[in-house]
Order: C-alpha cells, then sequence, then structure tokens
C-alpha cells in the first residue's frame, strides 16, 4: 500500500506540473498577443512610419520586426518605439530599408512622362511629315499635337476628302490611341 501511495503521490505531482506548464504557456501566448496589439497600435499610432510595411511577431516578450522601411532613421524610430514597451524583452530588427520609396515611385513616373514626352514628339513628327510628302495633303496647313497617344488635328483643309485622308492617315500612325479633328474645311 505504502507503494501504491507513493505512485498515486508522484501521479499527482507530475500531472500539477504538467497542468502548471500548460497554464504557463496560454499565459504566456496570451502575453505575447498583447504585446503584438500593443506594438502594431504603437506603430499604427506614429505617423511618420508606414505600420501598413511593418510586421511584428512576438515570442515569448522578444519582437521580431519585419518589413519595409523608408529610411535608417524610420527604423531605428520603429525599434525603439516597440523597445519602449511594457513586457518586451528584446527587439530583433529586420526591417529592410528601402531608400525612398516614395522618391523612387516619383522618379519612375518622370520617367514614363520623358518616355511618353518622346513617344508624342515622334507621333507629331511622322505624322507632319507623311503630310507634307502627301500631294494630296496640305501638310503646312495642319498642326498635329500629340498628348498621351492622342492627336489633335487643328488647321485648314481644301475639301472633305483631303480631310477624311489627313485623319486616316494620323489613325494609322503608329501608338496612336486617338484622333481629335478640328480641321477647318475652306474652299478656295
Amino acid at each position: 500500500m505504502n507503494t501504491f501511495n507513493k505512485s498515486m503521490i508522484a501521479a499527482l505531482v507530475i500531472g500539477a506540473t504538467s497542468m502548471s506548464a500548460q497554464a504557463s504557456s496560454w499565459e504566456n501566448e496570451s502575453k505575447d498577443a498583447w504585446i503584438d496589439g500593443k506594438a502594431e497600435t504603437v506603430l499604427l499610432m506614429n505617423t511618420n512610419l508606414n505600420n501598413f510595411d511593418i510586421n511584428t511577431d512576438v515570442t515569448n516578450g522578444k519582437v521580431v520586426l519585419t518589413g519595409k522601411v523608408d529610411s535608417e532613421l524610420d527604423k531605428e524610430l520603429a525599434e525603439e518605439l516597440v523597445l519602449s514597451l511594457d513586457g518586451v524583452s528584446s527587439v530583433d530588427n529586420k526591417l529592410t530599408v528601402v531608400k525612398n520609396m516614395k522618391a523612387k515611385k516619383m522618379k519612375a513616373d518622370k520617367a514614363d512622362s520623358a518616355e511618353s514626352d518622346l513617344t508624342d514628339a515622334k507621333i507629331s513628327t511622322v505624322i507632319t511629315t507623311r503630310y507634307l510628302f502627301n500631294s494630296e495633303v496640305g501638310g503646312t496647313d495642319i498642326d498635329v499635337d500629340t498628348d498621351n497617344g492622342v492627336v489633335t488635328l487643328k488647321g485648314t483643309v481644301e475639301s472633305d476628302a483631303e480631310k477624311q485622308l489627313a485623319i486616316s492617315i494620323a489613325e494609322n500612325a503608329e501608338d496612336v490611341r486617338k484622333v481629335i479633328d478640328e480641321l477647318t474645311i475652306v474652299a478656295e
């Protein structure tokens, strides 16, 4: 019987330890979730950071930051903000600095704009040249303006046939999206 009592006591101690470990695990998980929520909030509330590009993961009070920021200063700011929170034991800052994402986008937009301007100039030159080499169109009386592939024809022509030919030449030029006819027929 004495052995039975010792076995029962041992089983109870092991069971209690196991239950204590489970309770401790649940308690740690809830603390981590609480810290994660606070970290996300403090990053969201800071207007200098784009919180949608920063991710937080918490394990046993250790916060791992991942994602993208615009500068080293933003990276350090995010770390300092999270490190100042109660319950945070350390911060592993794995944020990637993407050199001024806004400036890159503006530069790309500018490059696209310059490319569009070159394409527009090419379209206008091609159409004007075709008018000058076509004996049935008075190319010197037609002004060709192009904006983002939209060609506007202004000026005077002598007949409806000349007007339709001028429009057709413009419509068939490469990279033309649309032709706006503002030509006036003037009979001589």
